[in-house]
């Protein structure tokens, strides 16, 4: 059984710390880490189609 290669998922909502977390939404937006389906508006994580963001379907998509 092959393993599957963890990523790390981004935070919810960013939280505007000076360095800029590995999670930080922002920072995986600028990296391209961030899943596809997904963008940042206004700090905070949100889907391009305009439903809600929930870590179960964040989970899915990484």
């Amino acid at each position: 059984m092959a393993k599957k290669s963890k990523t790390k998922l981004p935070k919810v909502e960013c939280c505007v710390s000076k360095s800029k977390c590995g999670r930080c939404p922002l920072r995986m937006l600028k990296e391209g880490t961030l899943p596809d389906g997904y963008t940042v508006k206004q700090r905070k994580l949100v889907r391009v189609d305009g439903k809600k963001v929930t870590k179960k379907k964040l989970a899915k998509a990484a």
